[in-house]
């Protein structure tokens, strides 16, 4: 009788390791699977290791390309934001990994998929929604909510043990034990000292910024272009760089960004499952992008449509990717309304980088006339007459004639 096939989403560092050999314990044949979303790993040396502790096969998917042009580019364009800080890097990269895990489950014959997420955490949310919505009669095994499992392994060094008895390379120490989960987006660090949070990050901690410090003294300037909200080119105004591709620009600018020390914050998040979190992100070139499409926004998107973009559509995506919702109905429909948003939103947007800042400097826009200098301006009256404010300011304030009648304020 054939084994069950699982087919494990692998990162090759200490959980994932260990879940791998305890699968092959409980009688399961292992398939890991890595996928390539921009994180600075040695896949060739992960696969090895895989291979080394029993896997009997190793996908590696390159999946950059279509996570910066499917996830990462709409978040831009939505402003995607959680709780008024976290870009949600982590959760971004989740659609398009679990996605290419099924297909692979599926093209295997697989009965059986798994991830090495927290019970506490949000990341088995997002993973096992997504398959689920993907393949409803896969079947989903997270060791960390198995009690055979997590009672065996109540803490790191247990782990670290095991991996000692299996003969499990690792490179993380009972000594620096906090977890890291990266991207082309971001990298996360969490656990360890970082769950007390008043206690300050080691400066050796943070793995992809310059301390802001630390940075050039000399800013570095460039602008981007935008078409329909999606970044289309960049040009360093320092070196006359000039990049056009979606997955070059996006590495050029997280490139800018690491050397100047931008996009570090240090925050408390609310779980979806309910419990507080403490994390810290790094997102450079993220928070580029979404600082100059928030500007460029103000040039030459008309304000009811801002409006309803940033009341119904910027909140509720925001929302559905973290908790993990995006292969949903609603997030349909929110796709298409943010795509709707987004056709005016041509032109460029000119920075300044440095230490830790990024400063707009000035917007233009070849293609849309919602802006007007004239009728902006105080020197000239263009084809506004002030005259007609009179009538604007008589209308707005009937009501409040009427509430002010009504409440006797003085």
């Amino acid at each position: 009788m054939s084994k069950d096939r699982v087919l494990l989403a692998y990162s090759g560092g200490l959980d994932t390791s260990c879940i791998l050999v305890w699968l092959i314990e409980q009688g399961y044949e292992v398939l890991a699977y890595m996928a390539n979303v921009g994180q600075e790993e040695d896949f060739d040396a992960a696969r090895a290791k895989a291979l080394s502790i029993g896997a009997k096969a190793v996908f590696i998917e390159d999946l950059r390309k279509v996570f910066v042009e499917e996830l990462i580019f709409p978040a831009i364009q939505a402003n995607a934001i959680y709780e008024g800080v976290y870009l949600l890097g982590t959760s971004l990269a989740r659609p398009v990994i679990a996605r290419r895990q099924i297909e692979i489950a599926t093209k295997e014959g697989c009965q059986f998929v798994a991830h090495g997420c927290t019970g506490k955490g949000n990341d088995q949310v997002r993973f096992e929604l997504a398959y689920y919505a993907l393949k409803p009669d896969i079947r989903v095994i997270a060791p960390w909510r198995i009690p055979e499992f997590y009672q065996r392994f109540p803490g790191r060094q247990h782990l670290l043990a095991y991996a000692a008895e299996k003969n499990i390379p690792v490179q993380q120490t009972i000594k620096a034990p906090w977890s890291t989960d990266g991207n082309l987006y971001h990298i996360s660090y969490e656990a360890g000292i970082l769950e007390d949070p008043n206690v300050t990050p080691p400066k050796e901690m943070w793995q992809l910024t310059v301390d802001p410090e630390e940075a050039p003294n000399t800013p570095e300037r460039v602008t981007i272009t935008f078409q329909n909200g999606v970044p289309i080119k960049v040009h360093n105004h320092n070196d006359n760089t000039t990049l056009t591709g979606s997955l070059e620009l996006f590495i050029y600018l997280n490139t800018l960004a690491r050397r100047n020390g931008i996009g570090r914050i240090d925050i408390v998040e609310n779980r979806f499952i309910g419990i507080k979190s403490r994390g810290c992100y790094e997102t450079p070139g993220g928070t580029i992008l979404r600082t100059a499409h928030i500007d460029l926004e103000g040039l030459t998107l008309d304000r009811e449509v801002r409006q309803l973009r940033d009341e119904f559509v910027t909140p509720r995506w925001s929302q559905l990717l973290y908790n993990g919702q995006y292969f949903s109905p609603e997030l349909d429909v929110l796709q298409a309304s943010l795509k709707a948003s987004q056709k005016s939103v041509n032109g460029q947007v000119s920075l300044k980088l440095y230490k830790g800042n990024v400063i707009v400097e000035g917007r233009k826009s070849d293609s849309e006339r919602l802006y007007d200098i004239e009728e902006s301006s105080m020197d000239v009256q263009g084809s506004f007459s002030p005259v007609d404010s009179e009538g604007f300011i008589k209308i707005q304030s009937i009501r409040l004639k009427k509430w002010g009648m009504t409440t006797g304020k003085l």
